[in-house]
């Protein structure tokens, strides 16, 4: 089955989770990205949580992903902050926008939702045919622990967050991991509760693979990309080793 885009519910979840990036996460990207060399692109940006702060530290930022409510979630986070950028609802596999950009990158292991190596690579051809110079890449990735160390049964968690109005999101989650495959599906299921009854349901599925330094640095070699280098993570954790890579077009 193929992963239907976040709707309300996820959204609503993840952003009172995740719902903006650390400063020390955009200081990584501020120190990287070509401010001055023109229009960077947030690929997969989901509901913001790079493109509002860096859009906030003077960066000209465009966003792309294919979830309209994510989307949705950064205009009202950008307007909240008094900007406004270009947001455009594309699949990043087929991406075709009307701008070029110095420099596009994916964060928050965004890139390894593209489980198909076929599809990451048409990903990174279609971002390489939107890059002038200096035609930056950043992507942050991440190997999980039960990469080596698969659970033998699937790992259920229940997880509850409180919203402004009151209202509480219960998140049940079912994860798979297939080490031999690289593989690691989650099923979530959402339920708001309002008034002690269920107001909404969402279902979703969510699939990740991941990728050694080595097995990256060759997929951006196939897609065409020069001056590739792993570089350390603005991400942390116990749970997961996390590095990024950066490349030229």
């Amino acid at each position: 089955m193929t992963p239907l885009a976040s709707g309300p519910l996820s959204t609503l979840f993840h952003d009172s989770q995740r719902g903006r990036a650390p400063d020390h996460e955009v200081a990584w990207y501020a120190a990287r990205l070509p401010r001055d060399a023109g229009t960077q692109l947030d690929a997969m940006c989901g509901s913001g949580r790079l493109l509002v702060p860096l859009s906030e530290a003077g960066f000209g930022v465009h966003g792309v992903d294919r979830s309209e409510s994510r989307l949705a979630s950064s205009r009202a986070k950008l307007g909240a902050a008094s900007r406004s950028t270009q947001l455009f609802r594309q699949n990043i596999t087929a991406l075709n926008l009307p701008f070029r950009y110095a420099a596009a990158f994916v964060g928050g292991g965004a890139f390894q939702r593209l489980v198909d190596r076929v599809a990451a690579l048409d990903a990174l051809l279609r971002l390489r045919a939107h890059l002038v110079e200096p035609g930056i890449i950043l992507l942050d990735l991440a190997i999980p622990a039960q990469a080596e160390h698969p659970p033998g049964a699937p790992a259920i968690e229940v997880r509850h967050v409180v919203l402004d109005d009151g209202s509480r999101i219960a998140c049940r989650s079912e994860t798979l991991v297939d080490a031999a495959h690289r593989s690691v599906r989650t099923e979530r299921r959402f339920e708001r509760r309002g008034g002690g009854r269920i107001i909404e349901r969402e279902d979703e599925i969510r699939t990740m693979t991941w990728y050694s330094e080595d097995q990256i640095v060759t997929l951006l070699g196939d897609a065409g990309y020069r001056d590739v280098r792993i570089e350390p993570s603005p991400c942390v954790g116990d749970d997961a080793r996390y590095f990024a890579v950066s490349a030229r077009a």
